[in-house]
């Protein structure tokens, strides 16, 4: 059987999105954290061309969403259980299968970021995404997390050592044994491993944040905007190390270097602020903006170059991150 992970800028029938819904969990963060997810959601589901489906838990947060989502029709709200909003992690992948592209999900195992926010019923995201969209589930009885990796819809895929090797995800897990599961899990033909992630990154560098891929054999990642930009030093190897990366032809990747957003800071300490994660939708493309509005322009700029056929979008996401991501985290996507 010929499995395929899609492109995230290959048509999709639906865009999940997780709806900040635990009073408990975002305590003064909830409103704004809400109020950046229905923007997003508005972006999606407008220019961004997107059916949105949007997981919301319990009626409080159901009725919040239709609130301030009432006019947008092509929004669907979708009552589930879950921890946190971080789908991307979570949810499963969806793939394609054999030469009728099927659609499948594949759901790995889930153990809180390696342990660190072990929350109820999010080991149970993937079987519940998986049912409402009507795709057969797929287990596979690894701890994978979807924001550690990056498909390029030919078979490669780009990940970090410091997250897919990590002693609490897969403990002793060889380069090997990781690609062997990702071949028969996914459809990997190559993979390309990068080092470390963001500083202070409870995901232990999830490459969502890092690098990602944004055409055939292009490949996007930061550069480090500011003096004290905490990052800049990471950024600089992972541009380095792709760079010495070939294709299955031999060629050289392309690297587009984008602007970070610099050192950001919540309650005093540095936080995994990235432009990388921008969401790819049908249409548009979605970039989190983190407040300093040049670092966040030229940006914008760069992904406009880089998607000519898409609008670019950028919104706010400064709540969001308080909870330890953006807009990637929370929407994985279900290709056509």
């Amino acid at each position: 059987m010929t499995r395929v992970t899609p492109a995230e800028w290959s048509e999709h029938r639906a865009m999940w999105v997780g709806y900040p819904s635990h009073p408990e969990v975002w305590e003064q963060n909830l409103d704004p954290a809400r109020a950046e997810v229905a923007a997003l959601g508005r972006a999606l589901a407008g220019p961004g061309g997107e059916r949105v489906r949007l997981f919301v838990r319990g009626d409080e947060a159901e009725a919040d969403a239709r609130a301030r989502l009432r006019d947008v029709a092509s929004v669907e709200f979708v009552r589930g259980q879950f921890g946190d909003v971080w789908l991307r992690d979570t949810g499963p992948i969806f793939v394609q299968d054999g030469e009728e592209a099927r659609p499948a999900a594949v759901g790995f195992r889930f153990n809180g970021w390696g342990g660190k926010y072990v929350l109820e019923d999010d080991d149970s995201v993937a079987e519940q995404l998986a049912a409402a969209s009507g795709s057969p589930l797929v287990r596979v009885e690894a701890v994978v997390e979807g924001g550690a990796l990056d498909h390029d819809g030919a078979g490669t895929i780009l990940t970090t050592r410091q997250c897919l090797l990590n002693p609490n995800r897969e403990n002793g897990w060889t380069e090997a044994e990781a690609e062997a599961v990702l071949a028969e899990a996914l459809g990997a033909r190559r993979v390309f491993w990068l080092g470390d992630g963001l500083v202070n990154d409870h995901t232990d560098g999830h490459v969502d944040n890092l690098a990602r891929f944004v055409a055939p054999g292009v490949v996007a990642c930061p550069v480090g905007w500011g003096a004290d930009d905490p990052n800049a030093a990471v950024y600089d190897e992972t541009a380095r190390l792709l760079k010495t990366m070939r294709n299955e032809r031999g060629a050289p990747l392309t690297v587009s270097r984008i602007a970070s957003p610099g050192r950001v800071e919540v309650d005093g300490a540095v936080v995994p602020a990235s432009h990388m994660n921008f969401v790819i939708a049908n249409k548009a493309v979605v970039a989190p903006l983190y407040g300093d509005e040049r670092a966040g322009q030229l940006a914008l700029d760069a992904l406009a170059s880089l998607f000519p056929e898409r609008e670019v979008i950028g919104l706010p996401s400064l709540a969001l991150l308080s909870g330890g991501g953006s807009f990637h985290c929370i929407t994985p996507q279900e290709p056509a």
